[in-house]
């Protein structure tokens, strides 16, 4: 026959438990900003050197949609901005800046869904191409630079 659980018991478990989520929550509040900090710049140092280097697998996406400027010029330059981008998101005191150039370069990362349905759509408006995937994936992108901007002034 097994044991009885007391009461007191189930009220022991429930504070041990309590006590060990505190604990983990605690830990992700101190380290979710700068590891999603860390990541988000890693990120955009990683893709912005491989337009940089030519090896981009969004290039040609890239070219088709700023067309008016040439590939050769406007792909590494785009990949420059992204390592600047990351390179201030990996220095606190230069998040801010990070930041603004974010928020200027992500809506033209969404303009291939607007002039290049036909290549980021297998049907629209619906089911993505895994270049309509790409890109939608930039609104997680904005969350993260969402919630880290939101913590600049924590760090003044």
């Amino acid at each position: 026959m097994a044991p009885e659980t007391s009461h007191s018991d189930l009220d022991a478990y429930r504070d041990r438990f309590e006590s060990i989520d505190e604990t983990i929550a605690a830990q992700m509040s101190r380290w979710s900003i700068p590891i999603l900090r860390a990541s988000l710049g890693l990120v955009f140092v990683w893709f912005g050197a491989l337009k940089i280097f030519d090896v981009s697998p969004a290039a040609d996406l890239v070219a088709a949609t700023i067309y008016v400027v040439p590939p050769e010029l406007f792909v590494p330059v785009l990949g420059v901005w992204e390592v600047v981008i990351g390179l201030c998101l990996l220095v606190p005191r230069l998040t801010r800046l990070g930041i603004l150039l974010l928020f200027l370069q992500m809506p033209g990362t969404f303009l291939p869904l607007v002039l290049l349905p036909e290549i980021t759509f297998s049907t629209f408006p619906y089911e993505l191409t895994v270049e309509g995937q790409y890109i939608v994936k930039n609104l997680v992108l904005i969350g993260a630079a969402l919630a880290v901007g939101g913590t600049v002034r924590e760090t003044e």
